[in-house]
């Protein structure tokens, strides 16, 4: 493995101009006046998409977006922070090296207007909120290694060195700005981007057309980057690159802006206007523009800009649909500029809906997550939102849907196996029982059926392909081969209704064995699977099976070895203590309630 160091300047462009991605890179001509400087940053591209010349396999980084702290913490935000726990803890299982960062974006005019609005400071504001990210995120157990603060000391000296770095190379100049900004969401619009809309009160208005939210005609003199630098060069990046955004869908989008003009992006506010935010260095007239702010969080937690190479060459980041122009565009421009890898990974994800609309406050559907978390407990909002959410399209929520859902697949499917394999009647030793080779036979000759050979193939398949899941961040398809099993494991013991057996008779007391060292063998695995999705089920039903902590890692996953005629280091173990009900049904209050009455209606009606 070759593994990038300053130092071996000669061996990196060898091992770089070998890959086609890159020599694509380096053939394309220059579109810009800074051609000497885009060549040289055409290598900054190449050192990020060469994953397999230049990335330490055993380091990753994955982060969400830091969460604007105008109010507090909503569905959506949990749903960001839950899909990036979920891969920074099966990069754990994996053997991984993993850092996970999230945080609260903290400057800004509109937290600046909403702490004047509520009566406080703006640091004593942005600390209230910040806390109940935290609350929360701690509440759905979301194990981040970093919760970054754009207000701290750490952050702002590494936007001051960014924005110094990007003035000295020439790419920030002074200029005057005029066109449409939204105040709301911190964004300078094209003309194309902007429509006609009548406020509450009928008056005509300007909005975005992408939010919704009303936008200002501005007129103000600020700092410009050189954003136009870049065009050709983002094209490049992603055409050599194609799995640098996902999913497609997304991709495909990035592509489709790049084709059209892109202007140069003001990266300052009059201090006048905006006070609440980082001084541009050397200029304490205008302050940065709170995106340019906000998006080095991602390089603050990697240790820039001293130390942050060894973590930012495995940078991941999770981010919400609505924001994938600043990152897939802006972003990654601004890190060519300051001649620093692009991420490895942008993983796009869509919204959650209520009735089919926006979560809003005036309409009165906003979603609580920590209230709904205490509902339906910390594993199973996580699975809801993990096994429901399509990074692609937005997701409806419905108490109705999460019922039923958690009923069906953990309580009644997961926990019902769980309870049968267990039970005393038919585990009275409460061991993990011995596997009979003759009574489920590789060649077919035992008591096992052609429906139990593809139950074996399934899950011997399993991990390969949660697997492939978990790292495209389609952890629903994860969940829905994980649940296709379960329901075949279901039904193996089903089909053969151990508790029929006749345990005084030698070979029935084989098969029945064998039945239950099958069925945990699945638990097992299915369990171990399960670990980044929900912690606290996957540890309390490895801990009945008496899987030790030690043996719960991906590499330990080998399923049923005694089937393949080797040793399982499982079998004749005693199981862990019985500590309850595996995930608790859950009653729809709604539900029930309507339940008396239409059996009430039916008695008269007769």
């Amino acid at each position: 493995m070759f593994i990038c160091s300053p130092m071996m300047k000669n061996p990196l462009l060898s091992v770089v101009r070998s890959c086609k991605s890159v020599q694509r890179l380096l053939q394309s001509p220059a579109s810009s006046p800074l051609s000497a400087l885009l060549t040289k940053r055409r290598i900054i591209i190449s050192r990020s998409t060469s994953s397999h010349v230049c990335k330490d396999d055993k380091i990753h980084y994955i982060t969400t977006p830091i969460f604007y702290v105008n109010a507090s913490p909503h569905l959506g935000h949990l749903y960001s922070a839950v899909i990036a726990d979920c891969l920074h803890r099966y990069k754990l299982l994996r053997g991984f090296n993993s850092k996970f960062a999230t945080g609260t974006d903290e400057h800004g005019l509109k937290i600046q207007q909403a702490a004047e609005a509520a009566g406080k400071d703006p640091l004593t504001f942005c600390t209230d909120v910040s806390q109940s990210f935290k609350h929360l995120f701690s509440t759905c157990n979301i194990s981040y290694t970093d919760f970054i603060r754009t207000t701290e000391q750490r952050h702002r000296e590494a936007v001051e060195h960014f924005w110094s770095v990007l003035w000295n190379k020439g790419l920030i100049y002074k200029g005057s700005y005029e066109g449409w900004y939204s105040t709301q969401d911190e964004s300078f619009l094209t003309p194309s981007q902007v429509g006609d809309a009548l406020d509450s009160s009928g008056k005509e208005i300007k909005v975005s057309l992408e939010s919704g939210h009303k936008v200002e005609w501005m007129k103000e003199e600020n700092y410009m980057f050189r954003l136009s630098a870049f065009q050709s060069q983002l094209l490049n990046w992603l055409r050599g690159n194609p799995a640098a955004i996902q999913p497609e869908r997304f991709y495909q989008t990035v592509l489709q802006w790049l084709q059209e003009d892109l202007p140069d992006l003001s990266v300052s506010r009059q201090r006048s206007r905006l006070q609440w935010g980082i001084p541009v260095p050397g200029y304490p007239e205008q302050t940065i523009y709170v995106w340019l702010d906000a998006l080095v969080n991602y390089l603050t937690v990697a240790g820039y800009p001293e130390k942050h190479s060894r973590w930012w060459n495995a940078a991941h980041h999770i981010v919400g649909k609505d924001i994938l122009k600043f990152h897939a565009i802006y972003w990654p421009s601004f890190l060519l500029g300051a001649e620093l890898p692009l991420p490895q990974t942008i993983y796009v994800h869509s919204h959650w809906t209520v009735g089919g609309k926006k979560m809003s406050k005036s309409l009165g559907n906003v979603v609580d997550p920590l209230e709904r978390s205490q509902t339906f407990t910390t594993d199973g909002m996580r699975y809801f939102l993990l096994r429901q959410g399509v990074p692609d399209t937005d997701c409806d929520y419905t108490e109705d849907k999460v019922f039923k859902l958690l009923n069906s697949e953990l309580a009644d499917s997961l926990g019902g196996l769980l309870n049968r394999c267990t039970a005393l009647a038919l585990n009275p030793a409460q061991v993990y029982p011995a596997f009979c080779c003759q009574s489920f036979s590789r060649d077919e000759g035992g008591r096992a059926v052609a429906e139990d050979y593809h139950m074996l193939d399934a899950v011997k398949n399993l991990p390969a392909v949660v697997e492939e899941h978990y790292e495209s961040m389609h952890v629903y398809k994860a969940l829905e081969a994980i649940s296709a099993c379960v329901r075949q494991t279901n039904g193996f013991v089903q089909r053969h209704k151990p508790w029929k057996l006749d345990q005084k008779d030698s070979k029935d007391l084989r098969w029945l064995d064998t039945i239950i060292h099958v069925t945990l063998e699945c638990l097992r695995v299915y369990a171990m699977l399960l670990q980044p999705v929900v912690p606290e089920i996957s540890n309390k039903l490895l801990t009945r099976l008496g899987v030790q902590p030690a043996e719960r890692s991906w590499a330990n996953m080998n399923f049923l070895p005694r089937y393949q005629e080797k040793d399982c280091p499982f079998e004749g173990r005693k199981l862990g203590s019985d500590s309850g009900v595996l995930f608790n049904r859950l009653e729809s209050r709604n539900v029930d309630k309507q339940k008396p009455k239409k059996t009430k209606k039916a008695t008269k009606s007769r």
